[in-house]
Protein backbone atom coordinates (compact mmCIF):
# COMPACT_ATOMS: atom_id res chain seq x y z
CA UNK A 1 0.00 0.00 0.00
CA UNK A 2 0.71 3.42 -0.64
CA UNK A 3 0.02 6.89 0.70
CA UNK A 4 -0.59 9.48 -1.05
CA UNK A 5 1.32 12.24 0.45
CA UNK A 6 0.77 15.71 -0.30
CA UNK A 7 3.93 17.69 -1.63
CA UNK A 8 4.94 19.36 1.12
CA UNK A 9 5.24 17.13 3.20
CA UNK A 10 7.20 15.00 1.00
CA UNK A 11 9.45 17.98 0.45
CA UNK A 12 9.62 17.98 4.12
CA UNK A 13 10.33 14.20 4.68
CA UNK A 14 13.20 14.44 1.54
CA UNK A 15 14.68 17.62 2.90
CA UNK A 16 15.46 15.49 6.76
CA UNK A 17 16.38 12.21 4.61
CA UNK A 18 18.85 14.65 2.65
CA UNK A 19 20.16 15.75 5.88
CA UNK A 20 21.00 12.37 7.10
CA UNK A 21 17.96 12.12 9.26
CA UNK A 22 14.97 9.28 10.04
CA UNK A 23 11.24 10.80 9.32
CA UNK A 24 8.29 9.84 8.96
CA UNK A 25 4.54 10.86 8.71
CA UNK A 26 2.97 9.59 11.97
CA UNK A 27 -0.40 9.35 14.12
CA UNK A 28 -3.34 10.23 12.96
CA UNK A 29 -2.38 11.24 9.12
CA UNK A 30 -1.13 7.46 8.87
CA UNK A 31 -4.36 6.10 10.47
CA UNK A 32 -7.01 8.69 7.91
CA UNK A 33 -4.92 7.89 4.84
CA UNK A 34 -5.01 3.99 5.26
CA UNK A 35 -8.15 4.21 5.88
CA UNK A 36 -9.55 6.63 3.09
CA UNK A 37 -10.41 9.32 5.14
CA UNK A 38 -9.42 12.77 5.22
CA UNK A 39 -6.08 13.95 6.86
CA UNK A 40 -5.99 17.17 8.15
CA UNK A 41 -3.18 17.36 9.71
CA UNK A 42 0.07 15.71 9.02
CA UNK A 43 2.53 15.21 11.44
CA UNK A 44 6.32 14.20 11.15
CA UNK A 45 8.32 12.22 13.64
CA UNK A 46 12.46 12.50 12.81
CA UNK A 47 15.62 11.42 14.58
CA UNK A 48 16.97 15.11 13.99
CA UNK A 49 17.24 16.99 17.36
CA UNK A 50 15.17 20.16 17.49
CA UNK A 51 17.88 22.14 16.41
CA UNK A 52 18.82 20.41 13.77
CA UNK A 53 15.33 19.91 13.13
CA UNK A 54 15.38 23.51 12.51
CA UNK A 55 18.98 23.86 10.74
CA UNK A 56 17.79 21.61 7.76
CA UNK A 57 14.68 23.98 7.50
CA UNK A 58 16.82 27.37 8.03
CA UNK A 59 15.44 28.40 4.25
CA UNK A 60 11.97 27.81 5.60
CA UNK A 61 9.75 29.20 8.36
CA UNK A 62 10.30 27.85 11.44
CA UNK A 63 8.26 28.05 14.61
CA UNK A 64 9.26 26.99 18.04
CA UNK A 65 6.32 25.21 19.07
CA UNK A 66 7.24 23.03 21.78
CA UNK A 67 11.21 22.84 21.76
CA UNK A 68 11.33 21.03 25.36
CA UNK A 69 9.09 18.07 23.87
CA UNK A 70 11.40 18.10 20.19
CA UNK A 71 8.29 19.62 18.08
CA UNK A 72 8.90 22.63 15.53
CA UNK A 73 6.51 23.83 13.01
CA UNK A 74 8.11 24.31 9.38
CA UNK A 75 6.21 25.82 6.92
CA UNK A 76 6.38 24.94 3.40
CA UNK A 77 3.93 26.89 0.59
CA UNK A 78 1.89 27.55 3.61
CA UNK A 79 1.09 24.07 4.61
CA UNK A 80 2.13 23.81 8.46
CA UNK A 81 4.05 21.17 9.16
CA UNK A 82 4.82 19.70 13.12
CA UNK A 83 8.50 18.19 12.78
CA UNK A 84 8.73 16.29 16.11
CA UNK A 85 11.79 14.44 17.50
CA UNK A 86 11.72 10.51 18.18
CA UNK A 87 10.90 10.65 21.87
CA UNK A 88 10.58 8.82 24.99
CA UNK A 89 8.43 9.80 27.81
CA UNK A 90 9.67 9.23 31.50
CA UNK A 91 7.07 8.53 34.18
CA UNK A 92 3.26 10.63 34.59
CA UNK A 93 3.21 11.35 37.98
CA UNK A 94 0.02 13.43 36.99
CA UNK A 95 -1.93 10.97 35.07
CA UNK A 96 -2.11 13.77 32.22
CA UNK A 97 1.33 14.50 31.05
CA UNK A 98 5.14 12.71 31.25
CA UNK A 99 7.34 14.29 33.62
CA UNK A 100 10.29 14.53 31.26
CA UNK A 101 10.80 13.26 27.78
CA UNK A 102 14.55 12.22 26.41
CA UNK A 103 15.42 11.77 22.66
CA UNK A 104 16.22 8.63 20.40
CA UNK A 105 16.97 7.77 17.45
CA UNK A 106 14.66 4.46 17.18
CA UNK A 107 11.52 5.13 15.94
CA UNK A 108 10.18 1.71 17.70
CA UNK A 109 10.44 3.42 20.85
CA UNK A 110 8.95 6.53 19.89
CA UNK A 111 5.99 4.52 18.71
CA UNK A 112 5.87 2.16 22.09
CA UNK A 113 4.98 5.38 23.97
CA UNK A 114 1.55 6.26 21.59
CA UNK A 115 -2.01 5.73 23.30
CA UNK A 116 -3.27 3.32 20.44
CA UNK A 117 -1.89 0.70 18.26
CA UNK A 118 -3.91 2.55 15.23
CA UNK A 119 -2.30 5.94 15.97
CA UNK A 120 1.23 3.84 16.13
CA UNK A 121 2.14 3.12 12.60
CA UNK A 122 4.75 5.61 11.05
CA UNK A 123 5.62 6.02 6.84
CA UNK A 124 7.69 6.95 4.59
CA UNK A 125 7.64 6.66 0.73
CA UNK A 126 11.23 5.11 0.88
CA UNK A 127 10.79 2.99 4.11
CA UNK A 128 6.85 2.13 4.00
CA UNK A 129 5.60 1.33 6.91
CA UNK A 130 7.26 0.53 10.10
CA UNK A 131 4.20 -1.18 12.23
CA UNK A 132 5.55 -2.50 15.25
CA UNK A 133 2.00 -3.15 17.57
CA UNK A 134 -0.14 -4.52 14.96
CA UNK A 135 -1.68 -0.87 14.01
CA UNK A 136 -2.48 -1.74 10.23
CA UNK A 137 -4.13 -5.13 11.11
CA UNK A 138 -5.93 -3.71 13.94
CA UNK A 139 -7.24 -0.86 11.39
CA UNK A 140 -8.25 -3.50 9.32
CA UNK A 141 -10.52 -5.05 12.03
CA UNK A 142 -11.59 -1.82 12.98
CA UNK A 143 -10.17 -2.23 16.67
CA UNK A 144 -9.24 0.34 19.17
CA UNK A 145 -6.33 -1.45 21.19
CA UNK A 146 -3.93 0.59 23.69
CA UNK A 147 -0.32 -0.14 22.66
CA UNK A 148 1.26 -2.31 25.30
CA UNK A 149 -0.55 -2.60 28.98
CA UNK A 150 -3.63 -1.20 28.76
CA UNK A 151 -3.71 0.21 32.63
CA UNK A 152 -0.24 1.40 32.12
CA UNK A 153 -1.36 4.03 29.04
CA UNK A 154 -4.47 5.31 31.04
CA UNK A 155 -2.68 5.62 34.30
CA UNK A 156 -0.37 7.46 32.20
CA UNK A 157 -3.00 9.62 30.60
CA UNK A 158 -6.34 9.85 31.77
CA UNK A 159 -8.06 11.60 29.09
CA UNK A 160 -7.01 8.27 26.92
CA UNK A 161 -10.28 7.05 28.43
CA UNK A 162 -12.06 9.28 26.79
CA UNK A 163 -10.02 9.44 23.17
CA UNK A 164 -10.55 5.53 23.18
CA UNK A 165 -14.06 6.04 23.36
CA UNK A 166 -14.57 9.35 20.81
CA UNK A 167 -11.90 7.00 18.06
CA UNK A 168 -14.40 3.97 18.12
CA UNK A 169 -17.57 5.98 17.57
CA UNK A 170 -15.76 8.39 15.44
CA UNK A 171 -14.03 5.63 13.22
CA UNK A 172 -16.87 2.94 13.85
CA UNK A 173 -14.52 0.97 15.57
CA UNK A 174 -14.89 -1.64 18.90
CA UNK A 175 -13.04 -1.84 21.80
CA UNK A 176 -10.64 -4.26 22.06
CA UNK A 177 -12.15 -6.28 25.09
CA UNK A 178 -8.93 -6.08 27.93
CA UNK A 179 -8.80 -1.91 26.60
CA UNK A 180 -12.38 -1.97 27.40
CA UNK A 181 -12.02 -3.73 30.99
CA UNK A 182 -8.90 -0.98 31.46
CA UNK A 183 -10.89 1.92 30.28
CA UNK A 184 -13.75 0.65 33.27
CA UNK A 185 -11.14 -0.42 35.70
CA UNK A 186 -9.65 3.13 35.32
CA UNK A 187 -12.35 5.80 35.24
CA UNK A 188 -11.26 7.18 38.41
CA UNK A 189 -8.64 8.74 36.53
CA UNK A 190 -10.88 11.10 34.98
CA UNK A 191 -11.20 13.44 37.92
CA UNK A 192 -7.47 14.08 36.75
CA UNK A 193 -8.24 15.58 33.67
CA UNK A 194 -9.03 19.30 33.22
CA UNK A 195 -12.68 20.23 32.86
CA UNK A 196 -11.90 22.17 29.41
CA UNK A 197 -10.19 18.81 27.99
CA UNK A 198 -13.05 16.69 29.07
CA UNK A 199 -15.62 18.85 27.52
CA UNK A 200 -13.88 18.64 24.11
CA UNK A 201 -13.77 15.04 23.96
CA UNK A 202 -17.26 14.31 25.33
CA UNK A 203 -18.62 17.38 22.04
CA UNK A 204 -16.52 15.00 19.59
CA UNK A 205 -18.07 11.82 21.54
CA UNK A 206 -21.45 12.83 22.07
CA UNK A 207 -22.48 13.57 18.28
CA UNK A 208 -21.83 9.61 17.03
CA UNK A 209 -22.80 8.05 20.47
CA UNK A 210 -25.72 5.49 20.35
CA UNK A 211 -27.65 4.94 23.55
CA UNK A 212 -26.18 1.33 23.81
CA UNK A 213 -22.70 2.62 23.79
CA UNK A 214 -23.34 5.63 26.33
CA UNK A 215 -24.78 2.57 28.56
CA UNK A 216 -21.63 0.63 28.28
CA UNK A 217 -20.15 3.13 29.52
CA UNK A 218 -22.45 5.05 32.30
CA UNK A 219 -19.60 4.64 34.28
CA UNK A 220 -17.41 7.26 32.25
CA UNK A 221 -20.34 9.80 32.01
CA UNK A 222 -21.15 9.42 35.48
CA UNK A 223 -17.71 9.90 36.62
CA UNK A 224 -18.01 13.48 34.38
CA UNK A 225 -21.48 13.99 35.71
CA UNK A 226 -22.17 12.32 38.39
CA UNK A 227 -25.73 13.84 38.66
CA UNK A 228 -26.96 11.94 35.97
CA UNK A 229 -26.32 8.53 38.12
CA UNK A 230 -29.78 8.48 39.96
CA UNK A 231 -31.36 7.74 36.52
CA UNK A 232 -30.17 4.90 36.09
CA UNK A 233 -32.80 2.35 37.47
CA UNK A 234 -35.15 4.80 38.28
CA UNK A 235 -38.13 3.66 36.60
CA UNK A 236 -40.85 5.56 34.64
CA UNK A 237 -43.93 3.75 35.20
CA UNK A 238 -46.14 5.59 32.82
CA UNK A 239 -47.79 5.18 29.80
CA UNK A 240 -45.68 6.56 27.00
CA UNK A 241 -42.63 5.31 28.67
CA UNK A 242 -40.55 1.80 28.58
CA UNK A 243 -37.39 2.53 30.08
CA UNK A 244 -35.64 4.03 33.19
CA UNK A 245 -34.54 7.61 32.79
CA UNK A 246 -31.12 6.49 32.51
CA UNK A 247 -31.46 4.66 29.09
CA UNK A 248 -34.48 7.27 27.76
CA UNK A 249 -32.29 9.89 28.10
CA UNK A 250 -29.59 8.04 25.98
CA UNK A 251 -32.34 7.12 23.49
CA UNK A 252 -32.77 10.97 23.45
CA UNK A 253 -29.14 11.50 22.54
CA UNK A 254 -29.62 8.80 19.65
CA UNK A 255 -32.20 9.95 18.20
CA UNK A 256 -30.94 13.72 18.56
CA UNK A 257 -29.27 15.82 15.34
CA UNK A 258 -25.18 15.33 15.25
CA UNK A 259 -24.77 18.32 17.06
CA UNK A 260 -22.89 18.38 20.27
CA UNK A 261 -25.14 21.18 21.90
CA UNK A 262 -28.60 19.79 21.30
CA UNK A 263 -26.85 16.90 22.25
CA UNK A 264 -25.32 17.50 25.32
CA UNK A 265 -28.72 18.87 26.50
CA UNK A 266 -30.63 15.92 25.19
CA UNK A 267 -28.20 13.90 27.75
CA UNK A 268 -29.31 16.30 30.97
CA UNK A 269 -32.90 16.79 29.76
CA UNK A 270 -34.40 14.73 32.38
CA UNK A 271 -31.57 14.79 34.92
CA UNK A 272 -34.12 16.82 37.07
CA UNK A 273 -36.57 13.51 37.02
CA UNK A 274 -35.04 11.58 40.24
CA UNK A 275 -35.37 14.49 42.36
CA UNK A 276 -38.74 15.35 41.53
CA UNK A 277 -40.80 11.72 40.67
CA UNK A 278 -44.18 11.07 42.98
CA UNK A 279 -45.80 7.74 42.55
CA UNK A 280 -49.98 8.27 42.54
CA UNK A 281 -52.23 6.26 43.37
CA UNK A 282 -52.26 3.89 40.65
CA UNK A 283 -48.61 3.14 40.53
CA UNK A 284 -48.18 5.64 38.08
CA UNK A 285 -45.13 8.18 38.10
CA UNK A 286 -45.18 11.65 37.95
CA UNK A 287 -41.99 14.15 37.60
CA UNK A 288 -43.75 17.44 37.86
CA UNK A 289 -41.71 20.26 37.67
CA UNK A 290 -38.39 18.31 36.28
CA UNK A 291 -37.64 20.49 33.81
CA UNK A 292 -37.18 23.58 36.42
CA UNK A 293 -35.27 21.28 38.47
CA UNK A 294 -33.34 20.18 35.51
CA UNK A 295 -32.24 23.31 34.37
CA UNK A 296 -30.63 24.20 37.51
CA UNK A 297 -28.65 21.18 38.05
CA UNK A 298 -27.45 21.57 34.26
CA UNK A 299 -26.21 24.98 35.85
CA UNK A 300 -24.37 23.25 38.47
CA UNK A 301 -22.72 20.69 35.54
CA UNK A 302 -22.31 23.79 33.30
CA UNK A 303 -20.42 25.54 36.04
CA UNK A 304 -17.92 22.91 37.05
CA UNK A 305 -17.13 21.67 33.40
CA UNK A 306 -16.20 25.56 33.00
CA UNK A 307 -17.86 25.75 29.56
CA UNK A 308 -18.58 29.55 27.64
CA UNK A 309 -21.51 31.44 29.11
CA UNK A 310 -23.46 31.10 25.52
CA UNK A 311 -22.88 27.28 25.66
CA UNK A 312 -23.40 26.84 29.26
CA UNK A 313 -26.62 29.29 28.70
CA UNK A 314 -27.87 27.41 25.72
CA UNK A 315 -27.41 24.11 27.13
CA UNK A 316 -29.58 25.66 29.90
CA UNK A 317 -32.53 26.63 28.30
CA UNK A 318 -32.90 23.62 26.29
CA UNK A 319 -33.39 21.81 29.10
CA UNK A 320 -35.41 23.93 30.72
CA UNK A 321 -37.69 24.29 27.70
CA UNK A 322 -37.53 20.78 26.31
CA UNK A 323 -41.50 20.25 27.22
CA UNK A 324 -42.84 22.68 25.70
CA UNK A 325 -46.02 22.32 23.29
CA UNK A 326 -46.19 25.19 20.94
CA UNK A 327 -48.90 23.49 19.00
CA UNK A 328 -50.86 25.05 21.17
CA UNK A 329 -49.90 28.35 22.12
CA UNK A 330 -51.45 31.15 21.15
CA UNK A 331 -50.09 33.53 18.32
CA UNK A 332 -48.98 36.27 21.15
CA UNK A 333 -47.87 33.50 23.12
CA UNK A 334 -45.18 31.92 20.51
CA UNK A 335 -44.19 35.35 18.91
CA UNK A 336 -42.68 36.05 22.45
CA UNK A 337 -41.35 32.61 22.92
CA UNK A 338 -39.34 33.24 19.43
CA UNK A 339 -38.46 36.79 20.81
CA UNK A 340 -37.26 35.88 23.99
CA UNK A 341 -35.66 33.04 23.34
CA UNK A 342 -34.16 33.47 19.44
CA UNK A 343 -34.92 31.70 16.06
CA UNK A 344 -32.08 29.09 16.38
CA UNK A 345 -32.97 28.07 20.57
CA UNK A 346 -36.61 27.29 19.00
CA UNK A 347 -35.19 25.38 15.82
CA UNK A 348 -32.77 23.32 18.51
CA UNK A 349 -35.76 22.85 21.10
CA UNK A 350 -38.06 21.24 18.01
CA UNK A 351 -34.92 19.20 17.42
CA UNK A 352 -34.73 18.23 21.22
CA UNK A 353 -38.57 17.50 21.50
CA UNK A 354 -38.57 15.18 18.26
CA UNK A 355 -35.83 13.42 20.10
CA UNK A 356 -37.58 12.86 23.28
CA UNK A 357 -40.82 11.73 21.52
CA UNK A 358 -38.63 9.19 19.66
CA UNK A 359 -37.15 7.72 23.28
CA UNK A 360 -40.35 7.46 24.53
CA UNK A 361 -42.85 4.23 23.77
CA UNK A 362 -43.33 3.74 20.07
CA UNK A 363 -47.25 3.45 20.41
CA UNK A 364 -47.12 7.37 20.83
CA UNK A 365 -44.90 8.39 18.29
CA UNK A 366 -47.04 8.77 15.20
CA UNK A 367 -49.55 11.38 17.65
CA UNK A 368 -46.55 13.28 19.46
CA UNK A 369 -44.50 13.63 16.31
CA UNK A 370 -47.90 15.03 14.48
CA UNK A 371 -48.20 17.66 17.21
CA UNK A 372 -44.76 18.53 16.97
CA UNK A 373 -44.80 19.11 13.20
CA UNK A 374 -47.80 21.28 13.84
CA UNK A 375 -45.96 23.22 16.01
CA UNK A 376 -43.32 23.53 13.47
CA UNK A 377 -45.13 24.51 11.05
CA UNK A 378 -47.03 26.68 12.84
CA UNK A 379 -43.06 28.54 13.93
CA UNK A 380 -42.18 29.01 10.15
CA UNK A 381 -45.80 30.53 9.23
CA UNK A 382 -45.13 33.00 11.90
CA UNK A 383 -41.49 33.82 10.65
CA UNK A 384 -42.32 34.19 7.06
CA UNK A 385 -44.80 37.03 8.31
CA UNK A 386 -41.83 38.87 9.34
CA UNK A 387 -43.77 40.33 12.59
CA UNK A 388 -43.03 41.55 15.46
CA UNK A 389 -41.24 39.20 18.17
CA UNK A 390 -39.52 41.00 20.73
CA UNK A 391 -39.38 44.95 21.62
CA UNK A 392 -36.47 45.96 19.25
CA UNK A 393 -38.32 44.94 16.22
CA UNK A 394 -41.03 47.79 17.22
CA UNK A 395 -40.72 50.62 14.48
CA UNK A 396 -40.10 53.03 17.61
CA UNK A 397 -37.50 53.59 20.17
CA UNK A 398 -36.84 55.33 23.10
CA UNK A 399 -34.86 58.07 21.63
CA UNK A 400 -38.24 58.80 18.89
CA UNK A 401 -40.18 58.43 22.02
CA UNK A 402 -38.02 61.32 23.78
CA UNK A 403 -38.69 63.44 20.14
CA UNK A 404 -42.45 63.05 20.69
CA UNK A 405 -42.45 64.76 23.93
CA UNK A 406 -42.01 61.76 26.48
CA UNK A 407 -40.27 62.65 29.54
CA UNK A 408 -36.75 60.55 29.71
CA UNK A 409 -37.31 57.52 32.39
CA UNK A 410 -38.83 54.45 33.85
CA UNK A 411 -41.72 55.19 31.55
CA UNK A 412 -40.52 54.92 27.71
CA UNK A 413 -39.63 51.34 28.92
CA UNK A 414 -43.39 50.91 30.13
CA UNK A 415 -44.41 52.80 26.98
CA UNK A 416 -42.02 50.10 25.04
CA UNK A 417 -43.84 47.10 26.48
CA UNK A 418 -47.44 48.20 26.27
CA UNK A 419 -46.94 48.98 22.28
CA UNK A 420 -45.36 45.92 21.99
CA UNK A 421 -47.98 43.57 23.90
CA UNK A 422 -50.52 45.65 21.65
CA UNK A 423 -48.78 45.20 18.20
CA UNK A 424 -48.17 40.81 19.09
CA UNK A 425 -52.13 40.93 20.02
CA UNK A 426 -52.64 42.16 16.51
CA UNK A 427 -54.19 44.87 18.18
CA UNK A 428 -52.07 47.98 16.72
CA UNK A 429 -50.31 47.75 13.50
CA UNK A 430 -45.93 47.93 13.54
CA UNK A 431 -45.85 50.99 11.63
CA UNK A 432 -44.06 54.54 13.16
CA UNK A 433 -47.58 56.68 12.92
CA UNK A 434 -49.96 53.94 14.45
CA UNK A 435 -47.05 53.53 17.14
CA UNK A 436 -46.34 57.33 17.45
CA UNK A 437 -50.08 57.91 18.01
CA UNK A 438 -50.79 55.73 20.64
CA UNK A 439 -47.55 55.98 22.90
CA UNK A 440 -48.64 59.62 23.13
CA UNK A 441 -52.35 58.37 24.36
CA UNK A 442 -50.74 55.86 26.58
CA UNK A 443 -48.09 59.07 27.81
CA UNK A 444 -51.21 61.19 27.98
CA UNK A 445 -53.49 58.76 29.62
CA UNK A 446 -50.81 58.23 32.26
CA UNK A 447 -49.81 61.74 33.17
CA UNK A 448 -53.44 63.11 33.07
Amino acid sequence: MIIDIPLQVNNALDILSSAGFEAYVVGGAVRDAVMGRKVNDWDIAASSLPAQTEKAFESFKVIETGMKHGTVTVIINGFHIEITTFRIDGDYSDNRRPDSVSFTDDITKDLSRRDFTCNAVAYSPSAGFIDPFGGLEDINKKIIRCVGDPGTRFREDGLRILRALRFSRTLGFDIDPLTADAIHENAGLLKNISSERTVAEMCKLLPFAGADFLDEYSDIIFEIIPELKAEKGCRQNHIRHIYDVWMHSCKAVENSPSDAEIRFAALLHDIGKPACKTTDENGVDHFYGHADTGAEITRDVMNRLKVSNRMKNHIITLVKYHGFTPEGFTDKTFRKYIGTLGEETIKDLFALREADIRAQSPAFHEESLKLNKAGYDKFLSLLSQEKCFKISDLNINGTELIGLGIQQGAVIGKILSSLFDEVISDKLPNNKDALSKRAKELYDNGNS
